[in-house]
């Protein structure tokens, strides 16, 4: 395997998060952000910004039903004064939050009660992108001894091998921001050898080759790996196979949404994972994007995230760090 191609000195100036105590103590060191939440007219929506209102992470820019905001706040106090925006529709909602954040006047957009592809939708419409966005989960399971990125769960829907060159280089970018020096990815598949019967197999081998090549940059790749190879050193023995990320995952890049979304899923409601939710790029982490039943507890971890990552990105552009 070639060396490495060197990155910059961001991540060895950062600390390593090992749980999501770690990032809510880092979290709290940085301004808060102007967010916009994108229908906020639901009572566990407004617990999770409540509580990242408690925390100084957000001042919040809230669109939706007003009646139910101005409700909610009349039996929970804010700590500060809240601006509300009333919205008919959860497209009226979206299309004000993202001229919001073109306009500058918020700095991130919170998913609130609102579908995915309808935020989604309105943020790719109004936005140009020079790069492909995509999505990680961060989960936080008692089973494994560091947090863990699962990437993509909900954007990209049948990537092919470009579009998982970019889902895995943004991935690998942003677990850096997070101060994990030299990431160490895992391409999934069901079977760690190349398949021709099973395309994700074929994809998993070129990403694998690409990193060597330079292509991707920044991480330690390898593929393809079946999920408990990936996440256990003792599988992968058992079976005889060797890999320089075997057990030591920080990322897993699973074939199409469909799987990752199972895969999340499942470490969350049968693994005990707490998850939390980003949208990044190449460049920001311009949305916090959780499931509409996810708990308060998932948003703020998400929030957290993004107003940490907000803050690195701000600080690494001034040559801070």
């Amino acid at each position: 395997m070639k060396p490495l191609k060197k990155r910059s000195a961001l991540a060895g100036n950062l600390s390593c998060p090992t749980s999501f105590l770690s990032i809510l103590e880092e979290a709290r060191k940085a301004p808060p952000l102007r967010a916009a939440v994108v229908n906020a007219s639901d009572p566990l929506v407004l617990e999770g910004v409540l509580e990242a209102m408690q925390e100084n992470f957000i001042h919040p820019v809230l669109l939706g039903n007003a009646s139910v905001i101005n409700d909610f706040f009349s039996r929970n106090p804010a700590p500060v004064p809240v601006e509300i925006i009333e919205t008919g529709s959860d497209r009226e909602a979206a299309d004000q939050a993202v001229s919001l954040f073109t306009d500058g006047s918020v700095q991130i957009l919170l998913k609130g009660h609102i579908h995915t592809d309808t935020l989604l939708h309105s943020f790719i419409k109004k936005i140009p992108l020079s790069t492909r966005i995509s999505h990680v989960f961060v989960a936080e399971l008692p089973s494994y001894p560091k947090l863990l990125f699962v990437t993509d769960a909900a954007v990209n829907i049948s990537p092919d091998l470009s579009s998982k060159m970019s889902i895995t280089q943004n991935a690998i970018d942003f677990a850096i921001l997070m101060g994990i020096q030299t990431p160490h990815v895992a391409i999934l598949s069901a079977i760690e050898t190349v398949n021709p019967s099973i395309p994700s197999t074929i994809d998993a081998a070129c990403l694998s080759k690409m990193s060597e090549r330079g292509q991707i940059h920044g991480a330690v790749i390898d593929g393809p790996l079946a999920f408990d190879n990936a996440i256990s050193a003792e599988s992968a023995r058992e079976k005889g196979f060797e890999s320089p990320v075997a057990g030591i995952a920080d990322i897993l890049v699973v074939p199409d949404l469909v799987s990752g979304n199972i895969l999340a899923k499942n470490l969350e409601y049968f693994g005990g994972a707490t998850l939390a939710g980003v949208v990044i790029s190449s460049h920001s982490v311009p949305v916090v994007l959780t499931s509409r039943s996810d708990p308060p507890r998932s948003r703020l971890l998400s929030t957290a995230i993004a107003v940490l990552a907000h803050e690195r990105l701000a600080r690494k552009k001034l040559g801070n760090i």
